[in-house]
């Protein structure tokens, strides 16, 4: 089972929506997938039909239970071959009552042993911060996809992000952080300050950015309203068509070996390609 983070510690890029709809577009292409809601609001789960308050079990109780199994909480949904691990308000608590337990960090990489042969992909959509619940999220992923709103303020998260990985990297021997590529999300090619950003983007950071991008759009804003990834509520439409493209992307472009094998020197430079950028004005 591969597991792939949906990872960025600022709000508004469009995380929750990468990771509905990359699982989605997995789940579409016939691969067993899994999708966990590791946002306390859980916008995850209410993309997908549930509502969050209504949950008896959800992933809180998987990471504070050990004889809770991510096996109890799994629920299924419109799409074939995809299934949620649900989040609610309760996970917001789940890093203090996670504090004194040895191995803290590696829960859910023990959790998802329990269910590594019944899956082909797993997509953890993690919460707006750099703690506990996303530390846990990035040392059980084979990879990770860091969705980045095209606007120069973004920089100063990148930066943080690659901190952290480096951090990791030397904490947690053998663990590293394998970043598949960074994900750039509401795109506006109508504005010249868009176009300019994509481009400075992905001269600083070369292949590290996906060749998919996805834009700004009425259809992928509506589709959780509906509970439904836009991959069902329009299936035909411009976002659709762009998540299979990162779906295909991840799965035919991008091997996780071939990632692994460069994954230092990838988050050394971006660490001092992230700095660059913060430094750049239009």
């Amino acid at each position: 089972m591969k597991t792939i983070s949906i990872v960025n510690q600022k709000g508004g890029c469009g995380k929750t929506t990468t990771a509905v709809n990359l699982a989605a577009a997995f789940a579409e292409k016939g691969y067993r997938t899994l999708l966990i809601d590791l946002d306390p609001q859980g916008h995850s789960t209410i993309g997908l039909g549930y509502e969050p308050d209504e949950m008896n079990l959800t992933i809180y109780d998987v990471l504070v239970n050990v004889q809770i199994g991510i096996s109890n909480v799994i629920l299924g949904t419109k799409v074939e071959w995809l299934d949620l691990a649900p989040s609610n308000v309760l996970l917001s608590g789940a890093e203090l009552d996670l504090t004194g337990i040895v191995g803290r960090e590696f829960v859910m990489s023990e959790k998802l042993r329990m269910v590594r042969d019944k899956y082909d992909f797993c997509v953890i959509d993690c919460p707006p911060s750099l703690g506990l619940l996303t530390l846990n999220a990035l040392l059980a992923s084979t990879g990770v996809v860091v969705p980045v709103q095209v606007h120069y303020y973004a920089m100063e998260g990148l930066k943080q992000l690659f901190e952290t990985a480096n951090i990791i990297a030397e904490r947690f021997q053998p663990y590293h952080v394998n970043i598949l590529g960074i994900l750039l999300t509401l795109v506006e090619n109508n504005t010249l300050l868009s176009r300019q950003i994509q481009q400075q983007m992905r001269e600083f950071f070369g292949d590290l950015v996906f060749d998919a991008v996805i834009n700004r759009s009425v259809r992928l804003a509506e589709a959780p309203s509906a509970g439904e990834p836009v991959l069902i509520y329009a299936p035909e439409s411009k976002a659709a068509t762009e998540y299979r493209a990162l779906a295909d992307e991840i799965i035919n472009n991008r091997t996780l070996a071939e990632q692994i094998k460069a994954l230092a020197e990838d988050i050394n430079n971006g660490m001092t390609l992230a700095e660059e950028v913060i430094n750049v004005r239009a």
